[in-house]
């Protein structure tokens, strides 16, 4: 049987992997890729949480954190596009553009 325990081990590994790649790697395509990682292992959490509680309070901060990812996703890799028509690299290094 799988028990919620089963979840957090899983959760954490998932984020774990997502904040090392948010720390290592240099393009941007794949942080944001390891924050998707990193927000969908929450939402594990909150899921495998609120069905052992017998509530719904977790599913619904999970669709809600589901939601903030999508627009966070749209509006991050437009500006990844503008700065790459810019710049023409999609290095983190060389992203001081908005800098003052």
């Amino acid at each position: 049987m799988i028990t919620p325990a089963h979840y957090t081990v899983l959760s954490a590994g998932l984020f774990v992997i997502g904040m090392i790649g948010v720390l290592v790697r240099r393009n941007i395509i794949v942080v944001f890729m390891s924050i998707e990682l990193m927000l969908n292992a929450v939402n594990i959490n909150l899921v495998a949480y609120s069905s052992q509680l017998g509530n719904a309070v977790g599913q619904v901060f999970a669709i809600f954190i589901i939601c903030v990812a999508a627009a966070e996703a749209a509006v991050g890799l437009g500006i990844i596009l503008a700065f790459y028509r810019n710049k023409e690299t999609i290095n983190i290094d060389e992203m001081n553009l908005m800098r003052w």
